[in-house]
C-alpha cells in the first residue's frame, strides 16, 4: 500500500515525537523541537517557546496510545482529536509541497497541528487496514513504536540506536558461546 506523501510525513513526524518519550528522552529543550520541526516538514506557526514545548510533550501519550492502538480503538482515538481541535479539512499548497490536507490553520498551535495531522494520516491507515504498519520496538527495554514502510515489513526496531544495541548483544552473545571447533 502506498500512502500519499503528505500521510506518510504525519506518521514520521507523530511517531518521532511518541518516541521521543522513551528513554532516553530525545525531546527536552526548544531546541530538540526546532530540529524535529525541520527534520519532519512542519510548516506553518512555530513559537519556539516553553510553553510550545510542553502541550508537544504533553501530547506524546496520546500519540503513542493512538500507534499502538487496534483499529477500532485507533478509530476512536482519531476521531477524538480530530473532534477536540474542530478539525475541517482542506486541500493546501505550499512552495515545497503539491496539493495536500490540512486540517486545522496553519496558525494553530503547533500541538494542534501534530495531534490533527496525526489523527488524520492514521485515517488513512485505517481505512487501507494498514495498522500492521506498526508495533513495538523489539528491544526488550524500549517500548517505542515502530512505524514499518518497507514493502517486506521486516522493521523490528524504533531507531537506530535500538538496532545498533540489539545487534552488538546478539554479537557479543555469539562470542561468548563456547566453540566446538578449533579455531
Amino acid at each position: 500500500m502506498r500512502f500519499a506523501h503528505d500521510t506518510i510525513a504525519a506518521l514520521q513526524g507523530g511517531v518521532a515525537i511518541a518516541n521521543s518519550a522513551f528513554p532516553p528522552d530525545t525531546l527536552t529543550t526548544v531546541a530538540d523541537l526546532d530540529v524535529l520541526f525541520e527534520r519532519h516538514g512542519y510548516t506553518g506557526r512555530h513559537d519556539r517557546n516553553r510553553a510550545e514545548l510542553d502541550a508537544v510533550r504533553n501530547l506524546r501519550p496520546r500519540l503513542v496510545t493512538l500507534f499502538a492502538a487496534d483499529r477500532d480503538t485507533a478509530a476512536a482515538l482519531a476521531n477524538e482529536l480530530l473532534a477536540e481541535a474542530g478539525a475541517l479539512p482542506q486541500l493546501v499548497r505550499h512552495a515545497s509541497f503539491d496539493w495536500h490536507i490540512h486540517a486545522v490553520p496553519a496558525d494553530a498551535p503547533f500541538a494542534t497541528r501534530v495531534a490533527v495531522e496525526s489523527a488524520m494520516a492514521m485515517t488513512d491507515v485505517i481505512r487501507a487496514d494498514e495498522l500492521s504498519r506498526f508495533s513495538r520496538c523489539a528491544d526488550e527495554g524500549c517500548g517505542g513504536i515502530v512505524l514499518d514502510l518497507s514493502r517486506n515489513r521486516s522493521r523490528r526496531y524504533c531507531s537506530t540506536a535500538c538496532t545498533n544495541r540489539n545487534a552488538t548483544a546478539a554479537y557479543r552473545a555469539r562470542g561468548a558461546r563456547p566453540s566446538s571447533q578449533p579455531r
